[in-house]
């Protein structure tokens, strides 16, 4: 039966608001000047694009500093940043007419821009001292840390924010106007690819914060200025007017769109920060695998949005384009689950066979291009199809552009900070993947959703939707977990796994695996070994070499202490597995055991299985845990301490150079009492000689009476502790000796025996060093600073070194036995010189 003439023209209607075509007509003055000019634009959002990042990543190491490391101020520091870019893109249609030239408005942003970025240098240190001054504890202070953040950030974020929709509105409302938006996404995010590659692997190597602030400036400038030349040299009027005179007017069904691709938004940043935990850990956290994985991240994201505005131009109806690309991305998050746990622990590579750490970069790029790129393509391809399936005939385009852009970096900010601080140590990151797979099919639903005023598709849609919720839940059902050997090992995954395989070192067995909000944990049994690993390093373990290692890193600065009575008071930097804390629970003198850990989970799980190695140090009464990053405590509390020591803390992690840097151990030294003493840990292996050499200069910048003292194993450097304080150090050995035998330091003595130094001559011939001594070993080394972060790049590349032994054979050959560090008499100093002695002659 035929249907009625009125109802097949409504049918029509409803079929092309459905359709959204973009084909409409445009103004004929606007379009020559458009295509001259769209090469440029391209060009110049591109750079746009590579400052941006670039400032990215030097604002967040600043303000890093200020407020600390954790994941609640790294997600304070992500919220604000990427909510004034959300801000301003929304802004901007609403509060910056038309009629002024848009191009001369996006010169004016970027400069604005610019002088924010360089503002930055010197306001944020400023605003530093204004946060130290108020710092606030509990949940206050985490509101303030959030404050602190927007201060800083909003401002030029705003700016950012405005400068793509700017650009839009020089396009007009153009036949080609939607894709011509999505390859201006795709140019600026280009930018941003060369601009975390520039940043990081170059800028901040080389130079600093500041040196790298001024490039980012630079580009700033030179981009605005191109801007004011373009706009002197075109006339905009007609567009403009037209815009100006043109109402409020959206296409139906936009608000869902705005919904699917925030929701493309949080699935993308989501994903960003489950897989970005989970590759860090097969490759190493280094501040270079964050650049790869943040370069491919945004390269596939470029790619996938060039193809979405190709794409778009061609479709019918984009809306149908965007919800296939939702449901393939649930196809391309399983594809890489299934890659990161079945496919990359088993990588036929050993990264531990090449020293030149360029190799394993290649490596590292090929293993995420394979993991991640397939995902990023569509949510690249995503954002223009968004574009144009939300796309109205005479809508103002900055409007349509900011909104779609804001609706996206909403989701991005909501994915970010959920999985981060919630999901995860919730739900494990392989429940986190199975629910981005339910999210990305919920993206599906909502562009699907956007058609369901066609009632000749409801059949189909309702078809749709089901094959989208089964294909969701048979895709989550196939997400497995990381292996534990992955989480464990790390970067050494690849042999371990092998050797399994084949029946090797099956007596390990995990006792503890756990993900928490900042860390992974694996606590493994292998014999009568316990070993402790923290994302994908060995942290500790109950062999003798890292038991001595860790109550050295204890007694040795109690011991050391120059007051009498013995230390009080003391701050240990991360728990790890206790060991360190828990020797000063022997100490009758120390009254106070400040303990700083960043994550929860690893006092627990340490307590459980190291317990009677650390003394139960946890629960007891004289200790205070303090879950925080241990740089911002020190910044912001007023308390001082007799000793100051570190739990062991590789400097190649990326942010960990903060703990090593000249700025914090002048906090470290500014919290010590009058004779306190401050221990540091400076690892051996996994190092070249230039981080060794960086780790002393810096300590010895600050303490220049510092000695160097040493663990080894077989006559060969492992680690060394370096001891400083105001003072140069004096050690009377008769009555370190007498202390040690002293019934009331019994368990001191017994825990130092259980390491082999069974008296104070033993202890005293880990002595490896002074700083004075070691002036021509380090001449010419380079001083990590807050505004260079020097260690964590060099250190970096040294991780596969195997110089450790070279450097311990370099450092006790300008070893002298030090008459004014040692006295005594008897044979207590006899046997101590004699050992010094023969150890110096031995290398």
């Amino acid at each position: 039966m035929s249907k009625r003439p009125s109802a097949v023209r409504r049918d029509t209607v409803e079929a092309k608001a459905v359709r959204v075509e973009v084909r409409s007509q445009e103004p004929a003055e606007a379009l020559p000047e458009s295509n001259s000019l769209f090469p440029w634009l391209l060009l110049l959002f591109g750079a746009s694009g590579c400052a941006a990042l670039i400032y990215e990543i030097v604002w967040f190491q600043l303000l890093q500093l200020v407020i600390g490391s954790s994941a609640v101020s790294l997600g304070f520091l992500l919220a604000a940043y990427m909510g004034g870019l959300c801000i301003g893109s929304v802004a901007f249609a609403r509060f910056v007419p038309a009629r002024h030239n848009p191009l001369k408005i996006y010169a004016y942003l970027e400069l604005g821009i610019a002088a924010f970025g360089i503002i930055a240098l010197v306001g944020v240190p400023l605003i530093g001292k204004l946060y130290v001054a108020t710092a606030f504890s509990g949940f206050i202070g985490m509101l303030w840390r959030g404050v602190i953040a927007a201060m800083c950030l909003l401002p030029p974020t705003l700016l950012m924010g405005g400068s793509y929709p700017a650009i839009a509105r020089w396009l007009g409302q153009s036949p080609r106007q939607s894709s011509r938006l999505g390859l201006l996404y795709a140019a600026n995010i280009a930018g941003a690819v060369i601009g975390s590659i520039a940043a990081g692997f170059y800028l901040l190597r080389v130079y600093d914060m500041a040196v790298t602030t001024f490039v980012a400036a630079g580009i700033n400038v030179i981009v605005a200025l191109a801007a004011l030349l373009l706009a002197r040299g075109s006339d905009h009027s007609a567009t403009t007017a037209a815009t100006d005179r043109a109402p409020i007017v959206r296409a139906p069904g936009a608000m869902l769109v705005y919904a699917a691709i925030a929701f493309s938004g949080l699935t993308a940043l989501g994903a960003e920060v489950v897989w970005t935990r989970l590759l860090s850990l097969l490759l190493g956290p280094t501040v270079y695998t964050f650049s790869i994985i943040l370069a491919i991240f945004l390269i596939g994201l470029f790619a996938g949005s060039s193809a979405g505005s190709f794409i778009a131009r061609r479709v019918a109806n984009p809306r149908v384009a965007l919800a296939l690309c939702q449901i393939s991305l649930g196809l391309a998050i399983a594809w890489t689950a299934w890659t990161i746990a079945k496919v990359l622990p088993y990588w036929p590579v050993d990264p531990w066979l090449a020293v030149n750490p360029w190799f394993n970069f290649d490596l590292d790029i090929a293993r995420c291009i394979r993991a991640i790129l397939p995902a990023t393509l569509l949510w690249g391809a995503s954002f223009p199809l968004a574009l144009a399936a939300a796309a109205a005939e005479n809508e103002d385009p900055a409007r349509l552009s900011g909104e779609v852009y804001a609706a996206n970096t909403a989701g991005s900010i909501v994915g970010a900070l959920a999985f981060s601080l919630f999901l995860i140590p919730s739900l494990g990151t392989q429940g986190s993947e199975k629910l981005l797979i339910w999210l990305a099919a919920a993206g599906a639903a909502l562009a699907l959703a956007t058609m369901l005023g066609n009632r000749t598709l409801m059949t189909k849609l309702a078809g749709a939707l089901t094959a989208t919720v089964v294909l969701a839940w048979g895709l989550s059902s196939t997400v497995s977990g990381l292996p534990w050997q992955a989480i464990a090992y790390g970067r050494r995954i690849a042999p371990i796994l092998r050797s399994v395989l084949v029946g090797g070192d099956t007596d390990s067995s995990p006792l503890f695996v756990g993900e928490g909000i900042n860390s992974s944990v694996v606590i493994t049994q292998r014999g009568d070994v316990r070993n402790f690993y923290v994302s994908g390093k060995a942290e500790a373990s109950s062999t003798l070499i890292d038991m001595r290692l860790q109550r050295m890193m204890g007694h040795l600065p109690a011991l050391i202490h120059a007051s009498d009575p013995a230390p009080s008071s003391v701050l240990v930097v991360g728990f790890g597995a206790g060991v360190t804390a828990g020797s000063f629970v022997s100490w009758p003198s120390v009254s106070k055991i400040t303990i700083c850990e960043l994550e929860p989970l690893i006092p627990r799980a340490s307590d459980e299985f190291f317990g009677k190695e650390n003394n139960h140090v946890l629960h007891n009464p004289r200790t205070r845990m303090v879950y925080d990053d241990a740089r911002h405590f020190i910044l912001t509390a007023p308390d001082k301490y007799d000793v100051i020591t570190t739990d062991p803390i590789h400097p190649w992690v990326k942010g960990s150079s903060t703990l090593f840097s000249r700025e914090y151990f002048e906090m470290v030294r500014s919290h010590l009492k009058p004779g306190g003493v401050a221990a540091q840990w400076l690892p051996l292996y996994e190092s070249d000689e230039e981080t060794v050499k960086t780790e002393l200069a810096t300590f010895f910048a600050v303490f220049p009476n510092a000695t160097v003292w040493s663990n080894f194993l077989d006559g060969e450097g492992y680690d060394l502790v370096l001891i400083g304080a105001a003072e140069p150090p004096r050690v009377f050995v008769n009555d370190l000796q007498n202390r040690l035998q002293a019934p009331e330091f019994r368990a001191v003595a017994g825990s130092l025996a259980e390491i082999n130094l069974r008296s104070a001559a033993e202890l005293a011939a880990t002595y490896a060093g002074r700083a004075q001594d070691l002036a021509p070993f380090l001449a010419n080394a380079q001083v990590n600073a807050d505004l260079n972060m020097r260690l964590q790049y060099i250190a970096g590349l040294g991780v596969n070194s195997v110089s450790a032994p070279a450097i311990y054979r370099d450092i006790l050959s300008y070893r002298k036995f030090p008459e004014d560090v040692f006295s005594g008499t008897g044979p207590e100093i006899d046997v101590l010189r004699e050992i010094l002695n023969r150890r110096r002659r031995i290398f």
